[in-house]
Order: structure tokens, then sequence, then C-alpha cells
């Protein structure tokens, strides 16, 4: 249940970094709206971490963590943001992918 709750708090990590990118787009109101979706989701993604660690291992929750959001948020840049999806870039979040996969596989 732990993994799931994991999950669920990477892929809050690539909707934070969303708004973010959405709030450089736009002013006035609707800059404080994606701000505050900002704010909301981050704790959320936060609190959701804390919560899976309470029974896996730091040292493989974070980096999973931060990977769930490091792959999601260059993947929602790609195909969103339309940001170049470069031959390194791809190999790159590859290895992540890769790295994750092998830290759940250790623990």
């Amino acid at each position: 249940m732990n993994w799931i709750i994991l999950i669920i708090a990477g892929l809050c990590e690539v909707g934070f970094t969303y708004c973010l990118g959405r709030a450089k787009a736009v002013e006035g109101l609707e800059w404080w709206a994606w701000i505050g979706g900002f704010v909301v989701i981050s704790i959320l993604s936060m609190v959701l971490l804390a919560k899976a660690t309470e029974t896996l291992p730091i040292g493989t929750a974070y980096p999973v963590w931060t990977g769930i959001g490091a792959v999601g948020t260059v993947l929602v840049g790609i195909f969103i943001f339309h940001e170049p999806a470069t031959f390194w870039r791809l190999f790159f979040i590859t290895t992540l992918i890769a790295s994750i996969v092998g830290l759940k596989m250790v623990s």
C-alpha cells in the first residue's frame, strides 16, 4: 500500500511542476490560481511521501519519489509544453527509469 502512496506522491510532484509551468505563462488572478495549486499539491506530495516512509526505507522512497517527479516532469515538458525530445534527454530519462526500477527490486 505504501508503494501506491509513494507513486501518488511522485505524481503530485509532477502536478506541482505542471502548475509552475502554467503559472509562468499567465498573469493576475490566473497566476495566483496556478501558484495556489502549486502550494496545495506540493504539501500533498510531501505529506504522502512522509506517510510512505513510515514503512519504506527513506533511502529508497526519496529517490523513487524524485525519480517519478523528474521523469514525469520531463514527459509533461515534452508533450504539453513542447520542449525538445532530444536523444540525450530521452537516454538519461531511460537510465533514470532503470535506476528507479532497480531500487524497487532491491528494496
